[in-house]
């Protein structure tokens, strides 16, 4: 009887112990996807850099497929980089991020829609028109942040 109690009492201070632990863990986990998603958009940065190079020297559009690829996948999961409660700390991201987020799930599918047919375009192997798609998703990358980013 008294071993029941001893594991009872162990079981219940390692509950309480694991639930003191978890705002810390949140913290943390807010923290983590606040530099998950800093570091994605700075990825998609770069893309996007590499993609304008790479269309004024008359490049491969392969290398515009590719990283136009990696914008549609990102973009894809972006409203959920954007959790409850990671809105402290290091960000840019402003309130209406999650006060009007219909509102930002509804940008984020335009530009997996800009990304997606800037994709096409350049796989169609149609210089022309990636032109005119990477102008067009670099406008809806610009009207998203003049919305949803602090400067």
């Amino acid at each position: 009887m008294r071993m029941k109690q001893v594991s009872l009492a162990l079981v219940l201070l390692g509950a309480t112990g694991l639930a003191g632990l978890a705002p810390s863990g949140s913290a943390r986990a807010q923290g983590d996807v606040i530099a998950q998603r800093q570091a994605g958009l700075k990825r998609m940065s770069g893309n996007l850099e590499t993609i304008k190079k790479t269309l004024e020297a008359k490049g491969e559009l392969s290398i515009v497929a590719e990283r136009s690829q990696d914008m549609v996948a990102f973009f894809q999961g972006f409203p959920a980089l954007f959790p409850p409660g990671s809105d402290k700390g290091d960000t840019h991201a402003r309130p209406e991020v999650w006060s009007n987020r219909a509102g930002f799930e509804a940008a984020a599918t335009r530009m997996v829609a800009a990304a997606t047919k800037l994709n096409q375009v350049a796989t169609a192997g149609d210089a022309g028109a990636t032109a005119t798609a990477f102008r067009e998703a670099g406008g809806t990358c610009g009207a998203c942040h003049r919305e949803f980013r602090a400067r």
